[in-house]
């Protein structure tokens, strides 16, 4: 309590010797926060609003900080951090840890510590707990429950996120089958399933048409093959390049 008032006394004197006493004593008040400290604030500032307060000067009001809350002992202390202390954005483990930290010396134990660690956790968790069929019976099992609740609920909006991702963006991480050949031009051919039937795309996406059994008979392959002279009537040759044309 007065290192409180030893540092407010010190930032008034350096900042705020000019403002009016009524604002000095607002801006003390604005640090008075927590627990049994904000009702007292707020009852002395309705009496300030309504003319009714004996604080005039920001020292009235040290005295009557003095006064009225004292030296707190150290189990005072922690009794009040006990009260007041709460989960928020943070983990249930290192809520345990603070809490554990904070009770020890508040001579709390028991259901009241129970109450009090129940009331600083997360309204989920809390309720959750609060649906078991089977409720924890000590502190210790409380808390033990609390933090695993809280970690399964933790992974599973990880991996709702994970999931919407994959749900929106379904083709981001697939990858074609089969596999991309140079082309004459710059294109791009693409071959799907085995070497029969294959099918043959370009760059723009377009079928070129299925590939080519290599097993097909050709009848435009090479010169001669099944094709027959009209000049001698053999096979194996065409008409202009027949041999026995060239003989008579």
């Amino acid at each position: 309590m007065s290192a409180f008032i030893n540092v407010a006394r010190i930032y008034i004197r350096m900042k705020m010797t000019e403002e009016a006493a009524t604002t000095q004593v607002a801006w003390v008040l604005s640090y008075v926060q927590g627990g049994i400290a904000e009702a007292w604030k707020d009852n002395l500032m309705n009496k300030l609003a309504k003319g009714e307060s004996e604080v005039e000067t920001v020292e009235q009001l040290f005295s009557k900080i003095r006064n009225d809350f004292g030296e707190m002992s150290e189990e005072e202390r922690k009794i009040e951090q006990l009260r007041t202390i709460e989960q928020g954005s943070r983990t249930c483990n290192e809520y345990v840890q603070e809490f554990k930290k904070v009770a020890r010396g508040s001579s709390y134990e028991g259901r009241p510590l129970i109450k009090e660690f129940k009331r600083g956790l997360n309204g989920t968790i809390r309720r959750k707990l609060a649906e078991a069929e089977e409720l924890p019976t000590t502190i210790g099992e409380w808390q033990e429950r609390a933090v695993r609740l809280d970690r399964n609920q933790r992974q599973s909006r990880t991996e709702k996120r994970v999931l919407g991702r994959n749900a929106a963006h379904p083709g981001e991480n697939a990858q074609p089958r089969g596999r991309s050949y140079g082309g004459r031009g710059g294109h791009i051919m693409q071959r799907w399933g085995d070497n029969r039937g294959e099918n043959t795309f370009n760059r723009e996406g377009y079928q070129t048409g299925p590939r080519r059994d290599p097993n097909a008979m050709d009848i435009d392959r090479g010169k001669g093959g099944d094709r027959m002279c009209y000049h001698c009537g053999k096979f194996g040759h065409m008409a202009r390049n027949c041999w026995e044309k060239n003989k008579a």
